[in-house]
C-alpha cells in the first residue's frame, strides 16, 4: 500500500504506475467500499489517507480549501466553530475522507436546498495517470473561466484520476434549526403534503419521507415527512403555522433534531451492518414519479421527496436484483448502490446506463486508455 503525503507525491505514484502498466486501486479510507461495483484484482495500492491538511481557510469569504484525505468530519467540525457548513450530509461520514464523499458523489437530506457535491466544489486538484496535476476552479465561488474539469472528478469512483485537493463553497449556519414531523396513514395523503410544501412560499432543508418499515425505526405512524428547517425563530415559528395546515405534528430542536437527521443520514450503514446480504437501491425520477417508485419497494424505503430520489433496503441481494429487473422494464434511472463484497460481482448493479454511457467510456479512455485505475469501481461498467 502506496500512502502518499503530497499531492506530488500522489501524483508521482500513479505515474509510475502507470508507466509500468500497473493496475491501481485507488481509495481513502475505505468506508465505502460497498458502495458501487468491486475493484478489479490491481498489482498496486494507493491510498489518499495521509493527504490530510487544510490548505487553505477563509471563514469571511465562505471557502476552505483541504486535501482529500482530511476526514469529513473534520472539515465539518472545524467549519462549524466559525458557524460554517458544508451541508452535504453523506452517508458513512463518520470515517469518510473528503475525496471519497466527492468521488462518490456523496449527500444527503440537504441536497434539495443546497444541492450535491457539483453545488459545493469550487476548484480541485487531481493527479493523472502522467504523474501530473491538474488545477481546475479555484477559490472563488463565482467561477466561470474555462472547462470545469473538476466537474468530472464528482461521481467518478477514482476511475479518472485521483483527487488530491478540493476547494469547497461554505455556507452559514442558521440561527435557529428546527425539524418537524408529520405523519401520514397512506402514501398519497404524505405525497399530497408534499405537493403543498414545494408549492408554498416555504423553503425547507430537506424534505425526507419515509415509508411504514422506515419510519418504524423512529416509532412512527405509517408514512412520515421529516421537514428540516433553518431561519431565524420567526421563520421558525412560521414553518409551525403553515405546516399545521396540512397535518398534525411534532416539532423538534437542539439534541432531538440532531438525532433525527442523524438517524437519517446514517440509515444506509445502519442497515447494511445490520444484513450480511443487504442491498441497497436509488432510483432517479421526476418529483411526479417518486409516489410510484416509493410505492414498489416492500421493505423500508425513504425519498429525498423535494429532489426526486428514492432509496430502497432490500435484506437480500437476490430480492434487489429482481427489483432492479422490474425498475428497468418501467424505464427508471436506477443502480443497486451498496451490495455485500461478496455479491458484487454476480449483480447486474447498472443494467440500464443510458445514453450518456458512450460518452463515460470515451472519457474514461482520454484519462485512462490502458484501463488501470480502479477497473470495475464505476457499477461493474467503468
Amino acid at each position: 500500500m502506496t500512502a502518499p503525503q503530497t499531492p506530488g507525491e500522489l501524483a508521482a505514484a500513479l505515474g509510475d504506475a502507470a508507466a509500468h502498466g500497473r493496475a491501481i486501486s485507488l481509495a481513502g479510507n475505505g468506508s465505502k467500499r460497498l458502495m458501487a461495483g468491486p475493484t478489479a484484482p490491481a498489482e498496486c495500492a494507493i491510498t489518499t489517507a495521509r493527504l490530510n491538511r487544510v490548505i487553505e481557510y477563509e471563514p469571511r469569504d465562505l471557502t476552505i480549501s483541504v486535501e482529500a484525505g482530511l476526514p469529513w468530519r473534520e472539515l465539518t467540525s472545524l467549519t462549524a466553530r466559525n458557524r460554517l457548513m458544508a451541508p452535504l450530509d453523506p452517508p458513512f461520514a463518520p470515517a469518510a475522507t473528503v475525496g471519497g464523499v466527492i468521488a462518490s458523489n456523496g449527500s444527503g437530506p440537504r441536497r434539495r436546498l443546497y444541492g450535491t457535491a457539483r453545488d459545493l466544489v469550487i476548484g480541485m486538484k487531481f493527479a493523472t495517470l502522467e504523474g501530473k496535476l491538474v488545477q481546475s476552479g479555484g477559490m472563488v465561488v463565482k467561477n466561470v473561466a474555462g472547462l470545469d474539469m473538476a466537474k468530472l472528478m464528482i461521481g467518478s469512483f477514482g476511475t479518472l484520476a485521483a483527487i488530491a485537493v478540493v476547494n469547497v463553497k461554505l455556507a452559514p449556519a442558521p440561527e435557529v434549526e428546527r425539524s418537524f414531523l408529520l405523519a401520514f396513514d397512506s402514501l398519497p395523503g404524505a405525497m399530497a403534503a408534499r405537493n403543498r410544501i414545494l408549492a408554498s412560499v416555504l423553503q425547507p432543508a430537506a424534505v425526507d419521507l419515509l415509508n411504514q418499515r422506515a419510519a418504524g425505526s423512529l416509532g412512527t405512524p405509517p408514512w412520515l415527512l421529516a421537514i428540516r428547517t433553518g431561519g431565524n425563530r420567526a421563520a421558525a415559528d412560521r414553518y409551525g403555522r403553515e405546516l399545521a395546515k396540512l397535518a398534525e405534528w411534532e416539532a423538534l430542536e437542539g439534541t432531538r433534531h440532531e438525532a433525527l437527521w442523524n438517524t437519517i443520514e446514517s440509515f444506509t450503514p445502519t442497515f447494511l451492518a445490520r444484513n450480511r446480504d443487504g442491498a441497497v437501491v436509488r432510483v432517479s425520477c421526476t418529483l411526479k414519479g417518486l409516489e410510484e417508485a416509493m410505492a414498489s419497494f416492500q421493505g423500508p424505503a425513504l425519498a429525498r421527496a423535494g429532489s426526486g430520489v428514492c432509496y430502497g433496503y432490500f435484506e437480500e441481494s437476490e430480492a434487489a436484483a429482481r427489483w432492479m429487473a422490474d425498475a428497468v422494464r418501467r424505464g427508471w434511472k436506477a443502480v443497486i448502490e451498496f451490495s455485500s463484497e461478496e455479491r458484487k460481482g454476480t449483480l447486474d448493479l447498472w443494467p440500464a446506463p443510458g445514453p450518456d454511457f458512450d460518452l463515460m467510456k470515451r472519457l474514461k479512455g482520454l484519462f485512462d486508455p490502458a484501463n488501470l485505475l480502479n477497473r470495475g469501481r464505476l457499477y461493474g461498467r467503468i
